[in-house]
């Protein structure tokens, strides 16, 4: 199985609950498809490059975890579905990205 990471950004009139609740809902879904969640990140409401449906902030999510590809397509229709997700990008993380993944967990935890 290869190492992805997606980030995703959500609605910024969520409360932290629904925010937390999206997570538990597309990391639960990667789970219940074979999935290995490596680390969850909440970057928290930062200010958009540009507006989103006339939205000028959301909350930033990441999720790194190793699966195969086809729960990631599954993953995927399902944050299209939901309005509440603003936008998402999935990346597969080659040798030096998971290497650079790693030596920033690491460095992150330390800190």
């Amino acid at each position: 199985m290869n190492q992805y990471e997606t980030v995703f950004i959500l609605n910024p009139v969520l409360s932290d609950d629904q925010v937390r609740e999206m997570v538990d809902k597309f990391t639960g879904q990667l789970k219940s498809n074979g999935a290995n969640i490596i680390n969850v990140e909440k970057w928290g409401l930062k200010k958009l490059a540009y507006p989103i449906d006339k939205k000028k902030s959301g909350f930033y999510q990441l999720v790194e975890f190793t699966a195969p590809a086809e729960a990631i397509a599954l993953m995927e229709v399902e944050m299209r579905r939901d309005e509440r997700v603003m936008r998402f990008l999935t990346v597969r993380h080659d040798k030096h990205g998971v290497d650079f993944a790693t030596k920033r967990r690491t460095k992150k935890s330390n800190a």
